[in-house]
């Protein structure tokens, strides 16, 4: 039985759900964000959004809660955003972006130039002393995890010295290193 799925999801000031042809379209102020559904049906009331599913048929069940977290990520997303956030620990690393282009130094041989999707504001922050941090918003929860996951890909944490990009607050398992 889905827990999440019978959870209504409420609907804030400014934000405004349609349904056309099996696609849910939720619009706020931060943008539009649509998302295709199959299986279970949506009922839009004035202040919240119910999906109810046709049987106990174990695609039904997972599908249930599946639309139901997507649409809450829609709507959190178009009223508040989402934001993710990047540190990279390693001597010499760098960060800098201009408009849209974000340039990592990762201690490989070159820069990696990385072209960010127009729906995600980058911003980089580059303290004396302390790590420099890459900082992803947007309104597509999605997106920005795709993007954040992409960046992390480029130079993974290592588990002896801790090196590497890291989500802010990751909490790294580390090892000890041979004994002599």
């Amino acid at each position: 039985m889905s827990r999440i799925g019978k959870n209504p999801v409420s609907i804030p000031a400014g934000v405004t759900v349609k349904i056309n042809d099996n696609v849910i379209i939720v619009e706020g102020k931060l943008g539009k964000l649509e998302q295709p559904y199959s299986d279970v049906s949506i009922d839009v009331e004035p202040d919240a959004v119910v999906v109810n599913r046709p049987s106990d048929a174990k695609d039904h069940r997972a599908k249930h809660g599946l639309y139901r977290s997507l649409i809450n990520n829609m709507i959190q997303g178009v009223s508040t955003g989402w934001t993710k956030e990047l540190e990279l620990v390693g001597v010499g690393y760098r960060a800098s972006n201009q408009g849209q282009k974000l340039d990592l130094s990762l201690g490989f041989s070159h820069n990696i130039v990385l072209n960010i999707a127009p729906e995600v504001k980058v911003e980089t922050i580059s303290e004396k002393g302390k790590n420099p941090i890459v900082k992803l918003t947007s309104f597509d929860k999605q997106l920005v995890g795709q993007v954040a996951a992409k960046i992390r890909g480029f130079r993974k944490p290592e588990p002896y010295k801790g090196k590497g990009v890291r989500f802010v607050g990751e909490i790294i398992r580390r090892k000890a290193g041979k004994s002599a």
